[in-house]
């Protein structure tokens, strides 16, 4: 296939500048759900009068039903881009990057989806529908599933469908709340996954960000002790990454931490963890939740984070070692590139 697509870039060059560009129309009508044209238009950065040819196309091939509300993806259409995604990979130039970063990294997958989710957020909107196919082809019966918070792990949750395999699993949040707005948080981002999919949840109903006298007090109590037993059962974890600094602000950390972070030069945060350049530990928040330890003896540890704002921070974490499948977009990948050929 890929030689096929070769000999058709060098002969037919605008042939595939015309597939791209439908394949691009095609694709965010299906993430969208339902769009209308001047909105499809200002995202695609063209007029209505382009578009409108474009979306007359598909509509004729059976690809996208029109009416009244709008544009929306049809049957016909969801099936087609199920069956072309590993030509448009080779096409944006996406299997090369997956591959190379797989490698790199001594990753089971990598999956890259084009677009950068700092510019546009219907990047991260696919960032999320990639991330939900990922997390349905490994779930097995009855697994745990710990998830954490935060807008890409939201949109995950959003692309989440039933499924009679899901059925039997539980969905469970990696640690508590962080304070910040309720959509986002773990605990509702775990019974938003099994609310989609069929499945059952379990909650954990404490603050994220706590001293170490309220945390020592908390885990002895019974509820709370068996629920976290619980939470460390899990056999996935699907999680998010950040910039240090950024979910510093977010988590409320001390001034005092925050300045011993900077000195030491975290880069990195996931699960409440800090980490360098080097993918080195700098620090852990006194959370109830997952441990690292928990995280190391996972059988499948999953990464989706995306912007080219985030590819070194993702880097960090990579250089870590524990991750099993990443999920990311160009930008970000692009990023880590450069980061890998500096370093």
């Amino acid at each position: 296939m890929r030689e096929i697509l070769d000999i058709q870039k060098q002969l037919l060059p605008d042939l595939m500048d015309t597939m791209k560009k439908r394949y691009t129309v095609l694709h965010h009508i299906l993430v969208s759900g339902m769009i209308g044209r001047r909105t499809l238009a200002g995202m695609l950065n063209t007029t209505e009068r382009v578009l409108r040819a474009e979306v007359d196309f598909l509509k004729e091939q059976g690809l996208v039903d029109v009416d009244a509300s709008g544009i929306r993806i049809s049957m016909a259409g969801r099936e087609l881009l199920e069956r072309i995604e590993p030509l448009v990979k080779d096409l944006f130039g996406l299997t090369e990057l997956e591959e190379q970063l797989r490698v790199h990294f001594g990753l089971k997958q990598v999956v890259i989806v084009p677009g950068d989710s700092d510019a546009s957020p219907q990047v991260k909107k696919e960032l999320g529908r990639a991330g939900a196919s990922v997390l349905r082809k490994l779930v097995t019966e009855n697994d745990v599933v710990a998830v954490t918070g935060g807008s890409t792990m939201a949109e995950v949750a959003n692309h989440l469908t039933a499924a009679p395999a899901m059925k039997g699993i539980w969905f469970v949040p990696a640690r508590g709340g962080l304070g910040e707005s309720l959509e986002m948080q773990a605990n509702t981002i775990a019974s938003t996954m099994a609310k989609k999919t069929g499945a059952r949840y379990r909650l954990l109903h404490v603050p994220d960000h706590l001293g170490e006298e309220a945390y020592q007090s908390l885990i002895q109590d019974t509820t709370i002790s068996e629920i976290i037993q619980f939470i460390r059962q899990a056999r996935m974890v699907i999680h998010g990454m950040g910039d240090a600094m950024v979910m510093a602000r977010r988590r409320k950390v001390d001034r005092e931490t925050t300045e011993s972070l900077q000195r030491e030069g975290a880069l990195a945060e996931a699960f409440g963890y800090y980490f360098d350049r080097s993918g080195r530990m700098l620090h852990r928040m006194p959370t109830i939740g997952l441990r690292l330890e928990d995280i190391h003896g996972m059988d499948t540890v999953i990464g989706v984070a995306g912007g080219r704002s985030k590819g070194e921070a993702i880097a960090s974490v990579l250089k870590y070692g524990h991750e099993d499948v990443l999920v990311t977009d160009e930008a970000a990948a692009q990023e880590i590139i450069r980061t890998i050929s500096s370093s």
